[in-house]
């Protein structure tokens, strides 16, 4: 594993949350999550299938209940360990897994869609935080 694709210590992923990162597919970035399993780490495509502009993580972790993720958003609930989703809106599907592999107790970057960006948030505007609505008052 070369250091370009370290991610983070498996320390570091919260086990009650998810650890945001960047990616890059040629020019485009993609935001992704890692989430602690008990036997290891899982990473995935940091969005809600319901809605593409749904972030999961907004920056200070997913909200887990029960060893799920959950889309605050829509209430829509996912399998921690194979992001398949088990209620809501988008019920039966699954979160995109980026590939990611320990070694020596830190996470790293192995899909070959992607390079490794940086950690935390990719820059690009939050679409998810407000209405879907806009009411211009005239």
């Amino acid at each position: 594993m070369d250091e370009e694709s370290r991610i983070a210590a498996v320390s570091e992923v919260p086990e009650d949350g998810s650890f945001l990162f960047t990616v890059r597919d040629g020019f485009d970035t993609e935001e992704a999550i890692l989430v602690r399993l008990t036997d290891g780490v899982v990473a995935f495509e940091n969005y809600c299938p319901h809605w593409r502009d749904i972030r999961l993580d907004k920056g200070s972790g997913a909200t887990m209940r029960e060893d799920e993720l959950v889309c605050e958003k829509h209430g829509a609930t996912f399998e921690s360990d194979s992001g398949a989703c088990t209620f809501g809106p988008c019920e039966g599907a699954v979160l995109e897994e980026v590939e990611v592999a320990v070694d020596d107790g830190d996470v790293y970057l192995t899909d070959d869609r992607y390079e490794f960006e940086n950690r935390g948030p990719s820059g690009d505007h939050d679409l998810s935080s407000g209405g879907r609505i806009g009411f211009s008052g005239q």
